[in-house]
């Protein structure tokens, strides 16, 4: 291979060999040597199309990349850090492989607007993996809460208990979030189906280029129309990390519950076996690490999109070396949230729910005491008189350990003489939940309504 630099022509001294590691790419861009092989062929091409070199020369070279697909497809080609990127890299082992005639592929390009081409189509391939995944998971949570669309579980706030609901409504909830998640990398699909090739180095170029053609052949929805935004922009890289940073905070607050709620204390969910661990040296322990390894991860999915925001927050135009930083946080983000979406999607598929628990967890905790409130509300008590006789019912029962539903009614009446004895069935936490019928309460026909709704929803992204 040679090792002579392809740039070099104006340069009379060397680089030393750390030196050439330390500004090398190489060793995380070659994860675009499709991408690039891909963007070579459909410029070699439009080259010979366009008559800016022959159409012999244009099929020679497509040949050469073709060739060089086959081998990377069987894990055959070998790259050296001397030719720093993975562009210079392709160029080097094309010029091995069919000669001097490697040279003119470059005719009409730069690396500026070839590796911005090359990190568009990467993560162009990869959004639709990040759908799929979010979409598993998606309907892995319809079937849960299908499932559990009655199962009465406590509502939270501040992390207390606050008012009866159902599992199912909680996890419709969480569909919710990853269905903003879906629509916001599906949004970031247009931003990321943009064509830089063509700007060159910025400012464009002399020879009589077809960029409409290299945007068909590379299945491009349009081009950029500025070239200095071309080769500068990565908007849709920090988009992407944005919207990975957002769903791996919605995944990091259900690890949060999963992980509280397996616990001894709460015992409302057992992880199975799969998606846990156990101790060293405590025979007895199950440990929810998966959840808990979800949630570490989203602190380094944070701070790959301050990286590159911190990166970029300062660059003139156009392109700066800068800008090499770009592909390390996506790459690495990208395997980090289709990972984390999965174990998720398991995690759920085989989780063990205890529905009495979650019951009891309801019937001796005063959530109940927002019923009573609204019941003397309808009685004409006004709301603000209501919520204070009721809070010193609670204070009665918690000072007697006595639940507001098994107080006798003769306490309740001389507490709120507006108070009979259908109390008692108001009370009840299946009658506190099925009394929410306003759109996107938690009674159990609006949960099933809601499945329904969501289940049209994936169905027509098939």
């Amino acid at each position: 291979m040679a090792t002579a630099k392809l740039w070099g022509g104006r340069f009379t001294a060397k680089a030393a060999e750390w030196v050439d590691e330390f500004g090398a790419s190489i060793h995380f861009d070659q994860k675009m040597a499709s991408e690039d092989l891909e963007g070579s062929i459909a410029h070699a091409k439009m080259l010979g199309k366009q008559a800016i070199i022959s159409e012999k020369e244009s099929a020679e070279i497509v040949a050469g990349l073709q060739a060089l697909q086959k081998e990377l497809e069987n894990g055959q080609l070998v790259f050296d850090v001397k030719n720093e990127d993975i562009h210079m890299n392709m160029e080097a082992l094309l010029t091995e492989k069919i000669g001097a005639v490697a040279g003119k592929l470059h005719t009409a390009r730069s690396r500026n607007d070839q590796v911005a081409t090359d990190f568009h189509l990467w993560v162009k391939h990869r959004l639709p993996d990040v759908l799929t995944v979010l979409t598993e998971l998606q309907e892995e949570l319809l079937i849960l809460a299908s499932k559990h669309s009655g199962t009465i579980m406590s509502g939270y706030t501040h992390l207390q208990h606050a008012q009866p609901i159902t599992y199912g409504h909680y996890l419709l909830a969480y569909f919710e979030m990853f269905q903003r998640d879906y629509e916001r990398f599906e949004f970031n699909q247009k931003h990321t189906d943009i064509l830089p090739l063509g700007a060159a180095a910025l400012a464009g170029t002399t020879f009589p280029i077809d960029r409409e053609f290299v945007a068909e052949q590379l299945d491009f929805g349009s081009i950029y129309h500025n070239s200095l935004d071309a080769v500068s922009d990565r908007d849709f890289a920090l988009e992407f990390l944005s919207n990975a940073s957002i769903l791996m905070m919605h995944l990091s607050r259900m690890a949060e519950e999963l992980i509280l709620w397996s616990t001894y204390e709460f015992n409302y969910v057992e992880l199975s076996d799969d998606f846990s661990t156990g101790s060293s040296i405590m025979p007895q322990k199950k440990n929810a690490d998966f959840a808990e390894l979800v949630r570490g991860k989203t602190g380094r999915t944070y701070g790959s999109l301050m990286a590159l925001l911190t990166t970029m927050k300062s660059l003139p135009l156009a392109y700066n070396k800068d800008m090499q930083e770009d592909k390390e946080q996506v790459f690495d983000v990208t395997d980090t949230v289709i990972a984390s979406v999965k174990i998720f999607t398991g995690i759920l598929n085989g989780l063990k729910v205890h529905e009495k628990r979650m019951l009891a967890s309801t019937q001796d905790d005063f959530s109940n005491a927002t019923e009573l409130a609204d019941y003397l509300a309808t009685k004409g008590v006004p709301f603000r008189q209501a919520h204070a006789i009721v809070g010193q019912l609670v204070l009665a029962g918690i000072t007697t350990h006595t639940p507001l539903q098994e107080m006798a009614l003769a306490d309740l009446k001389s507490a709120a003489p507006q108070i009979e004895d259908d109390i008692y069935n108001v009370l009840k936490s299946e009658t506190a939940v099925n009394r929410r019928t306003s759109i996107g309460g938690t009674a159990v026909e609006n949960v099933k309504k809601e499945i329904v709704r969501n289940q049209a929803i994936l169905e027509a992204r098939a």
